[in-house]
């Protein structure tokens, strides 16, 4: 999605529901190295349906992740999703890039369901509308100023300066971008299942087809395994992620269950693009994000779309000193990772 100039590089910080991910990259000659890498798990209830409640904890989480990984970079570009941010596909008159800049708050408006000067706004030309040269698509993506000055205050408590705003599913793109080559014309889904929300975006050629945010994800195991099995939420927290090495019938039926429920709204959300679109089908599917570990979720996705289905590994084509680095930890934390990676390929001043 973005051109590399020589610009700065950033710190990819995602604050998530459940842990702050944090890492780092530097490019050289077309490569991209990996630096830094690091996870801390928040306080249960710092962040409540995507809100910041307990900003105090989550700056001190972020000062010692990055003082223990011996980080000096200032510098940062983080992400926002679900009730955060608002992203709408919108057909306007055709018309250059200068031209929109001047005059998107007023195009915006009547999308945007707050006052246009309580926002903050960004967009993206994506293509002639076909059959009509004279329409275009744009990507419109908003956000109210007040998450914004949130974020910025959580990283300035943290010492750092927050240099770059994203949202999850553009950052997921950034990271498949660099680590998979695809076919001309060939239209992907990346799915991000985090533990509270999951993002959809199907991509075309580096451009976003549809995309869209869900309010559900891995906290829905945790809670329906604490309810069927009594057991508490750090023992559902681990249960649901090594269900595949448990002689227990009753775990992996509650986990089959929740299964079945993402699964259903996965396949209705691609339902709804392939009814929708002009475009071809999808062709491949790709999942990141910590619920993607849970037991047979993959293999259920595929069942259920018809579709060929993989994990996302963000590190696929990062170079890093495995002395440094060990190849198997990425492995294991490569599910969680990839929003960070893609938002340290950001620099300041990206568009």
């Amino acid at each position: 999605m973005f051109l590399f100039a020589k610009k700065k590089e950033v710190l990819g910080i995602d604050i998530g529901s459940s842990s702050i991910k944090v890492v780092q990259l530097k490019e050289s000659k077309g490569n991209f190295i990996l630096l830094n890498v690091g996870i801390c798990p928040l306080p249960s209830e710092a962040i409540v349906d995507n809100t910041l409640m307990d900003s105090s904890a989550i700056s001190t989480v972020i000062t010692n992740l990055v003082a223990s990984l011996g980080i000096k970079a200032k510098e940062v570009a983080c992400s926002i999703s679900g009730n955060s941010v608002i992203i709408r596909k919108i057909v306007l008159s055709a018309m250059a890039q200068e031209q929109l800049e001047d005059q998107i708050s007023w195009e915006a408006e009547q999308y945007i369901p707050f006052d246009i000067n309580d926002v903050n706004m960004d967009f993206q030309i994506l293509s002639p509308v076909p059959q009509d040269n004279s329409k275009m698509n744009v990507l419109l993506v908003a956000s109210k100023k007040e998450v914004i000055n949130d974020y910025v205050a959580v990283f300035g408590e943290a010492g750092l300066q927050l240099s770059v705003v994203d949202v999850d599913s553009f950052a997921v793109q950034n990271a498949f971008e660099i680590n998979y080559d695809t076919r001309p014309g060939e239209i992907i889904a990346l799915l991000n299942i985090g533990a509270s929300v999951m993002n959809i975006n199907v991509i075309k050629d580096g451009m976003t087809l549809f995309t869209r945010d869900v309010q559900m994800g891995g906290n829905l195991y945790t809670e329906e395994i604490q309810k069927q099995l009594g057991v508490t939420a750090q023992e559902a927290e681990g249960g649901k992620l090594v269900a595949h090495e448990l002689d227990n019938g009753t775990l992996k039926g509650v986990i089959e269950r929740v299964n079945d429920t993402i699964t259903m709204e996965i396949r209705r959300s691609l339902d709804f693009y392939n009814s929708t679109a002009s475009e071809e089908r999808i062709s491949r599917v790709y999942v990141s994000g910590g619920c993607s570990k849970v037991y047979n979720l993959i293999s259920a996705i595929s069942k259920k779309t018809g579709l060929t289905v993989e994990g996302l590994n963000p590190f696929k084509k990062l170079t890093y000193n495995e002395k440094e680095f060990d190849p198997e930890y990425l492995q294991e934390i490569a599910p969680l990772m990839a929003v960070p990676v893609g938002l340290a390929l950001r620099r300041v001043g990206d568009k």
